[in-house]
């Protein structure tokens, strides 16, 4: 059973949207945020598998309540669900941690989807957000960096392919017959070489230009 904290200060839409996820046999909603600060506080008390969180909120918005949770409770996956697609709000939100952005309007079939490959470690992005996050990689900062690729170690392009395809830390620990600690390694080095923030960008990269 995945236990889902929703954190949106909407609470027509945060009712509904228990309700709808409560259909789901293995989804099981354990509490509910009204704003950011609330929602750091009940990732504490109630230790959710997953987090819906909004970005715009009152009191603490979403980024911050992000950030704040990543920060104490890594093993806690937060899916962004909003109805805001700047550019501003999806690369912080990412950038302090979330494992993915999508808008209100995914219908609840696909949200449970992504749920569920949030929690088995994979990364989401909304149909409009992806070609946000595929254009800054094209930056010519980004473009740059390209060539770093071929400084890599053969075994950390193998986990850089890997995560390309989308495979969760321990699963490429599993294909690679690593530890999960010498895979995370590899993969701070290849953020540091690829000059991208985190696995996702990686990820991304790595499905872009491979």
């Amino acid at each position: 059973m995945i236990k889902l904290l929703l954190a949106d200060d909407q609470v027509l839409f945060r009712q509904g949207l228990a309700f709808l996820l409560s259909l789901e046999p293995d989804l099981a909603i354990v509490g509910e945020a009204s704003d950011g600060r609330e929602a750091v506080a009940l990732a504490e008390t109630l230790q959710p598998d997953v987090i819906l969180m909004d970005v715009r909120m009152p009191i603490a918005d979403g980024v911050n309540a992000t950030r704040d949770i990543h920060q104490r409770y890594p093993q806690m996956r937060i899916l962004v669900l909003t109805t805001f697609d700047e550019d501003e709000y999806v690369f912080k939100a990412l950038q302090v941690g979330a494992a993915g952005y999508l808008l209100k309007n995914t219908p609840s079939e696909q949200l449970a989807a992504a749920i569920r490959l949030v929690h088995e470690g994979y990364s989401q992005l909304g149909p409009t957000i992806a070609p946000k996050v595929f254009a800054q990689l094209q930056s010519p900062a980004t473009l740059a960096k390209r060539t770093e690729y071929w400084l890599l170690s053969d075994r950390e392009r193998d986990v850089l392919k890997l995560l390309g395809e989308g495979n969760s830390n321990r699963e490429i620990a599993q294909k690679l017959h690593l530890t999960e600690g010498t895979v995370k390694n590899h993969i701070t080095r290849i953020l540091c070489q690829l000059g991208v923030r985190d696995r996702l960008q990686a990820a991304l990269w790595a499905q872009k230009c491979l």
